[in-house]
């Protein structure tokens, strides 16, 4: 309960620094470039290399796909039924299929699990999350998005395989069987621990909350989608196959994860409703605390 009060005070940090103007303009994209290149990367060299690999990986591995490729279906099949624009049936295709499981659901894991749960959050997000965002996301942009050109496979292998925390993945999965020095883990414990607040300070300071007139319908299909159908399913899942570990929990509960802050971003880039995918996220984000809560209790 302590670090899940402390998030939320961070949250609201961020958001009341913007509102009262005590940051930069481009203070929210300094802090988000500080986890991706720093704290992150320090994070899952920390904790990857004491994962032991087992048939409960697996499910932290199939469920962002499965997620991914049931809520796209569903998405399309609301939109399609209650003839929703082009704009807004591209931007859900973006924010609900793919969840906030990095910049928000780690420190969220961290929140309900305690560190033993962040290892599996970082798995799912990496080759769950951020693989699909390089991929699908880069082909609902092409197929929906205004002037946006078909990606090359070799320009998504080429953004994945460099991508830092990917890298950091990649190295600490190789570096397993290696134990870092004392001063070495030291130094990444201390980095890795200000993950959680730079990065809820940073996810407070973008909160947007301004809703389009006339988007009240997909904008409450869209969450419900997101914070509600995609969790259940995802814990059904797991309860038809017994799969009742730390990773399956940890996985149901990244399902759960409100909208993804970059795929909005690129939404907005690409013109697909800017203003209603923003918002989405924002309140996304604030309803998740209680839609987590609750999911948290049904694991």
């Amino acid at each position: 309960m302590e670090n899940l009060i402390a998030t939320l005070v961070l949250l609201f940090l961020g958001m009341a620094g913007k509102r009262l103007r005590l940051f930069p303009e481009n203070g929210a994209q300094s802090l988000n470039l500080f986890v991706i290149y720093v704290a992150l990367p320090a994070l899952v060299l920390l904790k990857v290399p004491g994962l032991t690999p087992s048939a409960d990986l697996l499910v932290v591995l199939v469920i962002p796909w499965l997620m991914l490729g049931v809520s796209a279906l569903l998405v399309l099949g609301v939109s399609r039924y209650f003839g929703y624009s082009r704009e807004i049936e591209g931007g859900l295709l973006l924010v609900v299929p793919m969840g906030n499981t990095s910049f928000l659901g780690i420190p969220m894991v961290n929140a309900f699990f305690g560190g033993d749960g962040i290892p599996y959050a970082v798995l799912y997000d990496q080759l769950g999350s951020f693989l699909a965002l390089a991929t699908y996301g880069t082909m609902v942009l092409a197929l929906y998005g205004s002037g946006q050109a078909r990606p090359t496979a070799a320009a998504i292998v080429r953004k994945i395989v460099t991508f830092p925390t990917f890298i950091a993945l990649v190295a600490a999965l190789l570096l397993r069987p290696v134990a870092w020095p004392p001063p070495v883990a030291a130094v990444l414990g201390s980095i890795s621990a200000s993950l959680v607040p730079v990065v809820m300070v940073a996810v407070g300071m973008q909160l947007k909350l301004r809703l389009t007139p006339g988007t009240l319908h997909p904008f409450g299909s869209g969450l419900l989608l997101k914070l509600v159908v995609a969790p259940l399913l995802a814990l059904a899942f797991c309860r038809l196959f017994a799969f009742d570990s730390l990773a399956a929990r940890v996985a149901v509960f990244e399902a759960g994860m409100p909208p993804m802050v970059t795929a909005g971003a690129l939404a907005a880039i690409a013109g697909l409703a800017p203003e209603f995918t923003a918002a989405i996220i924002g309140y996304g984000i604030l309803f998740s605390f209680a839609s987590l809560s609750l999911l948290y209790l049904l694991l």
